[in-house]
């Protein structure tokens, strides 16, 4: 106990959202919060359901993505393109604190679930709507996919090879980016909410494009004040704040990753290879040599195996890794000692391994209790106990397929 709390309470606990959203952005937003307690109801098509469900690898044909998207989240069916469902909607929208939604705008005005017909029915409604090009465009209802924000945020023109085509990151990069915003933008108007005693609710509209964008920092004002458009630099970055920013095969054909932070990282890394610190010790040194530091890096690198190259690394305190795996994760012992794996059993696969809910939180950490559920497990729970429906009404949406 600390000042009379106690310190395992998760820190949403009592929170309370509704997610009409499916595939990714939306939801991820909602995993972040349910992996700290909020009570997430994740709404879906009552026949096929999310079809994030049927995403990415199976086994034995359960799919795997699945059971770590919709982790911690109640599943219930409802038929959004009835009148009835719509009307259910509301009354779960009514129940919560908070909204998520991600269907095309011009949709959710014809559902009557659009921020102007939720916020009469809960004044103090916080929803995040995501859409492709934001809500105030002229592409409001177009649809958008996560590809098409990396392609406009500006990642992807500097991603990759200046001799060679753009290059995707190997997963949902704008999807999952906007999820997190999303799940910030959440705890923001939390936090006016809790503090206003006025508050009137909270339209949090995001473009799949402007996470990404937001976090290229240095990309707008370059551009704005010398003409200059960044171009892709390959395993370096376009605008590294030091010289060394480069990967490295080893003589047991290991890809190494070298970087310097600061200018005088950079001097450990001269030292190394056996030059004169003095000729680096300024940023237009090192900028003049760094492709002498990087050929000489290269040759280093070739002629020794990973530890080698490690362990005279670490000895110089030059910063550097092998580019991991996901089997190289699973048995490295730094992320033993954080628990960032876990297991967890789950109904259809036995025990199964994920992510651990991140960050930690030292007095009100998170936890997984459930993996990704199956198609309306919860709808009985939540319809009835959530927003007190009667057994009649229940068994008679039932019965007319509305859930």
């Amino acid at each position: 106990m600390q000042n009379g709390h106690s310190l395992d309470r998760a820190a949403l606990e009592g929170l309370r959202v509704v997610e009409i959203a499916q595939l990714i952005a939306g939801p991820m937003a909602g995993s972040f919060l349910a992996d700290f307690g909020a009570d997430v109801v994740h709404v879906e098509d009552n026949v096929h359901g999310d079809p994030g469900r049927r995403m990415g690898a199976s086994k034995d044909g359960v799919y795997l993505w699945w059971k770590v998207s919709a982790r911690n989240k109640r599943s219930v069916t409802l038929d959004l393109r009835t009148s009835e469902g719509q009307d259910v909607a509301r009354r779960l929208v009514e129940w919560a604190d908070v909204a998520i939604t991600n269907f095309r705008l011009g949709t959710l005005e014809r559902w009557g679930l659009d921020w102007d017909s939720l916020h009469a029915v809960n004044p103090t409604l916080i929803m995040l709507q995501v859409s492709g090009f934001g809500g105030n465009t002229t592409y409001r209802d177009r649809p958008g996919f996560g590809k098409v924000g990396e392609a406009m945020s500006g990642v992807v023109h500097i991603t990759g090879f200046p001799d060679g085509p753009p290059v995707h990151t190997g997963f949902s990069h704008a999807d999952s980016i906007t999820g997190l915003f999303g799940a910030f933008a959440i705890q923001t108007a939390l936090y006016r909410r809790a503090n206003d005693p006025d508050f009137e609710g909270e339209l949090i509209d995001l473009a799949l494009y402007e996470a990404l964008y937001r976090l290229i920092e240095w990309q707008v004002i370059l551009y704005d004040q010398t003409g200059v458009a960044p171009i892709r630099a390959g395993n370096q970055l376009a605008n590294a704040p030091a010289a060394v920013v480069n990967m490295y095969l080893s003589k047991d054909d290991t890809w190494i990753t070298v970087t310097s932070g600061t200018w005088k990282s950079v001097q450990k890394v001269a030292a190394l290879l056996g030059e004169p610190p003095e000729e680096y010790a300024t940023a237009e040194l090192q900028f003049q040599r760094v492709d002498r530091l990087n050929t000489l890096l290269r040759e280093y690198i070739a002629v020794r195996t990973k530890d080698e190259v490690l362990a005279a690394m670490e000895s110089a305190e030059v910063v550097a890794s092998v580019i991991y795996d996901v089997a190289d994760i699973l048995k490295d012992p730094t992320y033993a000692e954080r628990g960032d794996v876990i297991s967890i059993n789950d109904d259809e696969l036995g025990p199964v391994r994920m992510q651990a809910v991140l960050p930690h939180l030292a007095n009100h950490p998170g936890s997984v209790w459930r993996t990704g559920p199956t198609l309306g497990r919860d709808n009985e729970l939540v319809y009835k106990t959530y927003i007190g429906m009667t057994d009649a009404e229940y068994d008679a949406l039932r019965a007319s397929n509305i859930i």
